[in-house]
């Protein structure tokens, strides 16, 4: 029989393009060169509701088998945010946890249902995000059939007792980063569990077209880009406020030009350009052009646009309160990092008076993204943890 690995992620689709559903897309198309893969997913879109919209059913992506589920139950965002501010704030018990996760959904039975009725087809099942009732109920069915990738931020969910165990089940789990693996095993105690830092490869074009770009959008000076999901745990609006002042305080004339979709509301001010969502090809076309890429995110597992930074020489400045970004950057010797304003200003200083020190943070950047991220590095870890070739 041939080998097939069964991938189970929240959402998928082409429409997704960051975060952990972008993550596993490109595991999927990257591992179906070497074993045969299907996905298992919702028809969800909406990540705040699980709403339906994708079709039930089989369809094909790039030539990859995506079986989807409708959502047996969708979130309700007053119910659930209720329920999550008990479970972080208050007293409560092990079903109180379980409850959550319960509504925070994809609640997805008829998932797991198909997974056991075609266990025999299969030989790992791979689980996206230990936090999603998918894993949850996987692990918890399928023990040492499953591998992890846990997708876990430094954020209250990690501290849930429900989580403790699980990250004991699985055959093995691929980590995005130092600090992941460091925070679960000092959590649950896993580290007799088998796994590997791997993180995530991208697919960097050959060619870039600032001067398109530039012309498409209109914008004619010099900028800094943030781009990403525009909300409050991304730590855009601090990022604006800080923004906004360094501007005034400077009277520069640099632009931030923000790209993503918004839950946020973008003030209006000279130096603040909001794009909205972009296509994928003009990502490196907007990153290829600018000064430098921001993250001001206070919960990351992996950044994935910060190694698409880095890939094409561009550096990057972080929020320090960030492990895992912290922790990349000092790596790396690619970006740099603030916590508060004054650092803010410094760092942003530094680097938009400096081409050099750009240059040279570009370069190094570029040398870590391939010795650690380049898709034959990334592959040839998920072949010797699915031991695939035995």
């Amino acid at each position: 029989m041939v080998k097939k690995i069964g991938i189970i992620v929240q959402r998928y689709g082409l429409e997704i393009n960051g975060g952990a559903e972008y993550h596993a897309r490109l595991i999927a198309e990257k591992m179906a060169k070497h074993i045969e893969v299907e996905v298992f997913t919702s028809t969800a879109l909406d990540y705040l509701t699980w709403g339906h919209h994708y079709k039930n059913g089989k369809e094909i992506i790039n030539g990859i088998t995506i079986n989807r589920f409708r959502v047996s139950r969708e979130r309700d965002p007053e119910k659930f945010g209720k329920l999550q501010r008990k479970i972080f704030k208050n007293e409560h018990t092990l079903d109180d946890e379980r409850e959550w996760l319960y509504e925070e959904g994809p609640y997805m039975p008829d998932l797991i249902s198909e997974l056991e009725k075609r266990g025999d087809e299969f030989y790992k099942y791979i689980f996206f995000s230990y936090r999603y009732y998918h894993s949850y109920e996987g692990l918890k069915k399928f023990g040492k059939k499953s591998v992890l990738v846990p997708t876990a931020e430094h954020d209250e969910v990690i501290y849930m007792r429900l989580f403790k165990d699980l990250f004991h089940m699985p055959s093995a789990i691929i980590y995005n980063s130092h600090e992941e693996k460091e925070i679960i095993n000092k959590i649950s105690g896993n580290r007799d569990v088998p796994g590997d830092i791997v993180g995530v490869g991208s697919e960097i074009p050959e060619k870039f077209d600032a001067d398109s770009f530039r012309k498409k959008y209109g914008i004619n000076s010099e900028y800094i880009l943030y781009i990403g999901r525009l909300d409050e745990n991304k730590g855009v609006p601090e990022l604006i406020r800080h923004f906004i002042r360094f501007s005034d305080e400077k009277k520069s004339d640099i632009k931030l030009v923000l790209v993503g979709k918004s839950v946020i509301d973008i003030p209006e001010h000279k130096n603040i350009e909001y794009l909205g969502f972009i296509e994928d090809n003009e990502k490196f076309d907007a990153l290829s052009g600018s000064e430098f890429l921001v993250i001001p995110s206070q919960y990351e597992s992996l950044s994935m646009v910060t190694l698409e930074a880095w890939a094409i020489g561009i550096p990057v400045i972080a929020n320090g309160r960030t492990d895992v970004l912290k922790g990349q950057c000092q790596r790396s010797n690619a970006g740099l990092w603030y916590t508060n304003y004054n650092q803010f200003r410094e760092v942003f200083s530094i680097l938009l008076d400096n081409k050099d020190v750009r240059e040279r943070m570009g370069e190094n950047g570029r040398k870590f993204f391939k010795e650690n991220y380049s898709w034959e590095v990334i592959e040839n870890k998920y072949i010797k943890i699915l031991d695939i070739n035995q």
